[in-house]
């Protein structure tokens, strides 16, 4: 009775948990990530339901790696599927892909995803978009990796408050690197239109050292969502990082630390 007990909590559990997305700025993911790296990022990962990836290399292996890591997290007991996409039209900077991995388990991905291509030239790596479908309903996830800090990533954020206008039928949930902490003005736009960031004051990036204990950088990543559509249940971060002895073995995974969001659809 008891086995049987526990299978029926476990399989009720199993049907009320609601998806978790994790976006990572996987820094310069391709061919100079070892086989052990790959490993050490699907464990880190596995049991989240969707995961977005900033900083594919466009070319030298960048494709082919996100499907050894799909491949590696298809051994850890859960069947996943993947979509990469083209690189991005930046030619004034740095062209990337991005990508998305997926439990087929958990959600499905509907249609097909695409690169934002109405502000590319705006817009340095147009943002890469994904519906997925959990249970009867529908979210959409806009995968970013804004220009750096120096650069003025706002001049390119301030048109993401276009884009719930062009796609007025899509609950859109912006995540990624966007190099600006949700306190600037430029997402104020957003915040009008009932978005809200997982995050306050959460460090993502990792310093070149830890100083006195400390070895987060700054506000760049986070995750916006609509309020009225989406409910939140649970965020964090993964500070993967204490896992190492020194801080630049840990920065051979990444630069940026994953950060996750558990929600449930209104």
């Amino acid at each position: 009775m008891t086995k049987k007990f526990f299978f029926l909590l476990f399989i009720s559990f199993q049907s009320f948990s609601q998806p978790k997305l994790l976006s990572w700025n996987l820094e310069n993911l391709g061919k100079s990530k070892s086989n052990l790296e790959i490993t050490y990022i699907a464990n880190t990962i596995k049991d989240y339901d969707i995961i977005a990836i900033q900083e594919v290399v466009a070319g030298d292996g960048g494709a082919q790696t996100v499907a050894k890591l799909a491949d590696e997290l298809n051994r850890k007991g859960a069947k996943w599927d993947y979509v990469i996409s083209d690189p991005t039209s930046s030619s004034a900077y740095k062209t990337e892909r991005y990508a998305f991995i997926w439990k087929t388990s958990k959600v499905k991905k509907i249609g097909r995803a695409w690169l934002e291509k109405k502000y590319h030239l705006e817009i340095d790596r147009e943002p890469f978009f994904c519906t997925f479908q959990y249970e009867n309903k529908q979210f959409t996830v806009a995968n970013f990796h804004a220009i750096t800090k120096k650069m003025q990533p706002e001049t390119e954020i301030k048109y993401f408050k276009f884009l719930p206008e062009e796609y007025p039928n899509l609950n859109l949930i912006f995540v990624g690197d966007f190099n600006c902490p949700q306190s600037h003005t430029v997402f104020n736009p957003l915040k009008k239109m009932g978005y809200k960031s997982i995050f306050i004051n959460q460090k993502t990036s990792l310093k070149k050292e830890c100083k006195n204990g400390n070895c987060l950088a700054s506000e760049f990543d986070n995750m916006y969502y609509n309020a009225s559509k989406i409910t939140p249940i649970n965020a964090g971060v993964i500070p993967f990082y204490k896992n190492f002895n020194f801080l630049l073995e840990a920065r051979k995974i990444s630069d940026h630390i994953p950060i996750w969001f558990e929600f449930s659809l209104n």
